[in-house]
């Protein structure tokens, strides 16, 4: 087994890090620049809830005061990027009320007593509903379905709901109105051919455009890792891109990521991602990312830790070239954890390797797939021979 570890005295030599052995394990350390003082660094997580942490800050400007009560109370119960969204909800809230009902057009939200909620009727907010449908604002055209309706109702209710429970307000309005009603979604996976199809083109480039060819043969090795990592681990892509080369443990399979709601949790990956991810990971150690990124796994062109976004547009163009389906990060978790069902009918199992708190939550994605399964079975047993 290589020693991945010896590149570790260049970034130690550059003054912006240093690093020290624990537990078989390397943590990284920012120096200070007063005394010299070794202070833990950011890790991409804590940086995500930074940013998140000013971005609902500065939301809350548009928001009445009272609603910095909420968000101080919600601090210890949800998770920034949770938190984060609540604040886009309800800034959208009080700009439809601030735009859309007489009674606050005058008013200004900021200095709104929390009394006002209890003048809100349920049809206000079916009102409210019925405006999300389609708005502008800021010269931006915005849109919502059933389920971007759901999200924003909960919010309210959420909202609502706290300061009903502290008795600030005698009513939850919210609370009331009826759930935009769902559609079901079929599951939408690869089968196995299209992902050795899929596999095989990133390997080989075929099917890419001149441009595209360019690019690839300067991260061949990065986007195999990434999308054989992704299908063969079920991660999803915002646990994918927050990975550090410490949290890879090949001694034991292992990576160690951090879920949704910032829970820590342990992954396990198979032989063909190991290897993607040992050939990715001797290239990755001669890279020079920029400061704050050094122990990033996955670095993209501008030398910093690959985004979201970044992710979602390699695999799109890869997956064109091996399906007309439309293949996003989430649907090859969604065919990782078909093919898991499939293989041990589980549901238990799949719930606790894919990260669902709730178990419901599986069994509405894959209970169709059991469905599926009998009725094979059916055609299984021959009475008489044709």
């Amino acid at each position: 087994m290589k020693n991945y570890l010896q590149y570790l005295p260049s970034l130690q030599e550059s003054g912006i890090m240093s690093a020290k052995r624990h537990v078989a394990k390397w943590q990284f350390y920012d120096v200070t620049m007063s005394g010299g003082d070794i202070m833990p660094a950011l890790s991409y997580h804590e940086q995500m809830d930074l940013i998140n942490i000013k971005k609902i800050r500065e939301l809350q400007k548009d928001l009445p005061e009272f609603a910095g009560y909420f968000f101080r109370a919600m601090e210890i119960k949800k998770a920034t990027n949770t938190r984060r969204n609540y604040a886009y909800d309800l800034s959208t809230f009080f700009y439809f009320l601030k735009t859309e009902n007489p009674y606050f057009q005058n008013k200004d939200i900021r200095t709104l007593p929390v009394s006002v909620l209890d003048d809100l009727q349920p049809v206000d907010i079916e009102e409210y509903l019925s405006f999300l449908t389609y708005y502008e604002k800021d010269g931006q055209v915005f849109q919502n379905h059933a389920e971007g309706k759901a999200r924003k109702l909960a919010t309210l209710n959420t909202f609502f709901g706290y300061f009903h429970k502290k008795e600030m307000i005698q009513k939850n309005a919210p609370s009331v109105v009826d759930v935009p009603r769902i559609k079901e979604k079929n599951i939408i996976r690869m089968d196995a051919n299209e992902v050795a199809q899929l596999i095989d083109n990133i390997e080989s480039g075929e099917k890419l455009s001149k441009t595209q060819k360019v690019w690839h043969n300067k991260n061949k090795l990065r986007d195999l890792a990434i999308v054989v990592t992704l299908l063969g681990t079920g991660v999803r892509v915002t646990e994918l891109v927050g990975l550090d080369i410490s949290d890879l443990d090949f001694d034991n399979g292992a990576m160690r990521v951090i879920r949704k709601g910032g829970n820590e949790d342990i992954v396990y990956f198979g032989e063909e991602a190991e290897e993607m991810l040992r050939n990715y990971l001797d290239e990755r150690l001669t890279m020079e990312p920029d400061p704050g990124h050094e122990n990033a796994l996955f670095i993209s062109q501008k030398n910093t830790r690959i985004t979201v976004r970044s992710v979602e547009r390699l695999v799109k163009k890869y997956a064109s070239t091996a399906t007309a389906k439309k293949i996003t990060p989430h649907k090859l978790r969604s065919t990782y954890g078909t093919a898991l069902y499939q293989e041990t009918g589980d549901i238990y199992l799949v719930a606790d390797v894919l990260g669902h708190k709730n178990v419901n939550t599986t069994r509405k994605h894959y209970a169709a797939m059991k469905e599926e399964n009998k009725r094979k079975a059916a055609q299984v047993v021959q009475l008489r021979e044709k």
